[in-house]
């Protein structure tokens, strides 16, 4: 037998696709070609595969080999189709009979000695292959773990090529992957560390419950990087489709921790203010890898020091912020991936940030809004939350931790205020009131009467605020509303929205 073909699966983004593997042996001058667009890495498989096969005790076939990855037409990425091009390349050969292989999805990076390495991706890679109706997949032994939590996939696992050989020719058993044990407590940051500032509590409150975006603007000590750090610990844990996505994007990003778990916790990211564009919405040569806001996505991303960032940074967020996914181009092809996140920024007001604030600053009033205005209007106004944190006073400094609500505390008030919006929203498939279109918002029966938004309606009027400002608090307003049981938001909501809004409830 001169032909042969093995399943693999190739990614594009956080998407996979079944690939089958094909190897052609005929006469000729020994050579190896590989087509079906591959990349540098693919190209290179060739070399690996070969000393793999040699020093794993086979014989390499003396024959024009042609490796063909099908669809052809489909960009293919990475070192994780060289444990198929091997099975294939043997298969094809007459080395191996393909038989048991018949129907399962192989992955896997060969070393020159024959050890199957861990790929990146393995999680995307086996949800394609079940969406697909594959059942079965052999995958590297230390990504064993991730590739189990796919319901309903059987995984079994190779260290070495000898051990697929062995399996397929003599039928000798592979490796199970070992049971999940039980998930690590949770651990992080709790609220009731926060002195004081009972305006951003408030406000880290309202932006958690709604999925809103927050802007913490105080002087150095006020407590913003306190506030921003435990928002996560006041979100509700991921559901199972959102975390299989979560899960998913660090898999691809090789940021997966050990254990094969779901992520559940929201994830959270903080990127230094000296960050480029390509690490904040993802890039790189080949394949586009996602960046901070896709590995933040359903969850929290915190820009300290925000004015430090570039502008070119800043302004590539607003995108990924208004549609919840960012669209990276390349020649070879586009990549999307999803970026649902929660934007935090915290800023000082001003270059010289003396610790009183206002009241101790040298800056003049020219040099302070040169600073803020590193910010751009477009970006601050899909900011929903923007709130000034003053000094902490020496009696909040010194106040008990005990007395402080915790972050359990707050988060049942959160999950209650979630359910209750998605509840209501469940008809148009939309979850967080942060992500309902204000049209929607402006038509019955959701339209808030006149007397309860006629000071909003003056302030767009005047120029105060935009259209997008107008509904950005409506929905405020509808998240507080939720946070404090009720049906509708009334006059006073909307008046306390307004206020976190624009800063005016500082």
């Amino acid at each position: 037998m001169s032909y042969a073909k093995v399943l693999c699966v190739g990614l594009v983004g956080v998407t996979g696709h079944l690939v089958e593997v094909e190897a052609d042996l005929a006469p000729g001058l020994p050579a190896v070609v590989i087509s079906g667009l591959p990349d540098t890495a693919l190209h290179e498989a060739r070399d690996r595969v070969r000393a793999a096969v040699v020093n794993s005790g086979q014989r390499w076939p003396n024959r024009r080999i042609t490796l063909n990855l099908l669809p052809a037409t489909l960009p293919k990425f990475g070192s994780a189709f060289d444990l198929a091009i091997a099975a294939a390349l043997l298969g094809g050969s007459g080395e191996l009979p393909l038989l048991p292989l018949e129907g399962v999805v192989v992955l896997g990076e060969l070393g020159l000695d024959g050890t199957v390495r861990p790929v990146r991706g393995v999680l995307p890679m086996v949800a394609a292959a079940a969406r697909a109706g594959v059942n079965r997949v052999i995958v590297p032994a230390d990504n064993a773990a991730e590739a189990a939590v796919i319901p309903g996939i059987r995984v079994r696992a190779v260290d070495t090529l000898h051990r697929l050989v062995s399996f397929v020719r003599d039928g000798e058993p592979l490796i199970e992957p070992a049971a999940a044990g039980p998930p690590p407590p949770a651990e992080g940051p709790d609220l009731a560390d926060v002195a004081g500032q009972g305006l951003g509590r408030r406000a880290l409150e309202v932006a958690a419950a709604g999925g809103h975006h927050l802007a913490l603007l105080g002087p150095p000590g006020a407590g913003k990087t306190m506030l921003a750090e435990r928002l996560p610990s006041i979100l509700p844990e991921l559901d199972d489709e959102d975390a299989l996505e979560v899960t998913a994007l660090h898999s691809i990003a090789g940021l997966l921790p050990a254990g094969g778990r779901l992520i559940r916790r929201p994830p959270f990211q903080a990127p230094h203010h000296s960050a480029t564009v390509p690490s904040l919405v993802g890039g790189g040569s080949g394949l586009a890898r996602p960046g901070a806001v896709s590995l933040a996505h359903r969850g929290v991303l915190f820009l300290d020091e925000a004015p430090e960032f570039s502008k070119g940074a800043l302004d590539a967020l607003r995108q990924p912020l208004e549609n919840g996914r960012v669209q990276l181009a390349r020649s070879r092809g586009g990549t999307e991936y999803p970026a649902r996140t929660q934007l935090v920024l915290a800023a000082n007001p001003c270059p010289c940030a003396k610790p009183g604030g206002d009241t101790y600053c040298e800056c003049s009033p020219l040099v302070r809004r040169r600073y803020l205005g590193r910010l751009s209007g477009p970006l601050l106004d899909r900011i929903d939350v923007q709130v000034r944190l003053p000094p902490v006073r020496a009696a909040e400094l010194m106040q008990a931790t005990a007395e402080s609500e915790s972050s359990a505390a707050v988060a049942r008030r959160v999950v209650a205020a979630r359910q209750a919006a998605a509840a209501r929203w469940s008809a148009i498939g939309r979850r967080l009131n942060a992500e309902i279109p204000g049209p929607f918002l402006r038509r019955p029966p959701w339209r808030l009467s006149a007397e309860d938004t006629a000071e909003l309606r003056a302030r767009l009027d005047s120029g105060s605020i935009s259209a997008r400002g107008f509904d950005r608090i409506i929905r405020l307003a509808w998240t507080i509303a939720d946070l404090d049981g009720r049906d509708r938001p009334n006059r006073e909501d909307v008046r306390e929205a307004t206020g976190l809004r624009t800063g005016e409830g500082s």
